[in-house]
């Protein structure tokens, strides 16, 4: 069966999708554009070499860049393809095949980053589920970072929009609360017509 991110990612760019997904962020570093926000962002969290899970890492581009700065990664992503362009990139990193929505790695992290539009990427029907899954993956005292678009504008083909009150819902139903939102990776201030949202969840205090 072929995942709605898969065929997103096929109608938009082609069958060489994650190849051009790689090459697409590789030529804007060098026209001198800053790729690492996702990262700048984990590191303004918590120091090195604290553990982070890159779930929906994709080609790595995160990833990678997190382990430059010290941090002890992982990546998991539910596409091969992908992977693939990850593994040549950074071959001595840990890349894991997972759907997030019943992936168990039977290990914790400080905390879990959910980037690149990942959340509205999922499977129809499956974001309680995935939530349960990453918050299993989360140490005690750790903080699950959610980033993606809220509307057309914000989201690769015909991706339909994910309510954010849908994923407070969903991680709160595993005791995670929203306790931060920001409106991008460098930290401005949330504004739901901007139509993209950052978004911290850590254990309730209630």
């Amino acid at each position: 069966m072929t995942s709605r991110w898969e065929r997103i990612a096929r109608e938009t760019v082609g069958d060489d999708y994650a190849r051009a997904y790689a090459e697409r962020f590789r030529a804007m570093a060098a026209r001198g554009a800053d790729i690492h926000g996702e990262a700048t962002f984990v590191a303004g969290l918590l120091a090195p070499p604290a553990r982070v899970l890159d779930a929906g890492c994709g080609t790595g581009r995160v990833a990678v860049r997190l382990a430059e700065l010290g941090y002890d990664v992982v990546g998991v992503d539910v596409d091969e393809s992908m992977l693939e362009q990850a593994r040549a990139e950074a071959p001595g990193l840990d890349w894991r095949q997972g759907d997030l929505a019943t992936f168990d790695l039977g290990e914790t992290f400080d905390l879990v980053l959910v980037a690149g539009n990942t959340i509205p990427l999922l499977e129809p029907g499956t974001l309680h589920d995935a939530c349960k899954r990453l918050g299993h993956h989360l140490s005690p005292g750790g903080v699950i970072v959610c980033g993606y678009g809220l509307d057309a504008a914000h989201l690769p083909g015909d991706c339909p929009p994910t309510a954010l009150d849908d994923v407070d819902a969903a991680f709160g139903a595993f005791g995670l609360d929203a306790v931060a939102r920001y409106g991008t990776w460098t930290g401005d201030a949330f504004e739901p017509t901007d139509g993209y949202a950052v978004t911290l969840y850590a254990e309730s205090t209630r």
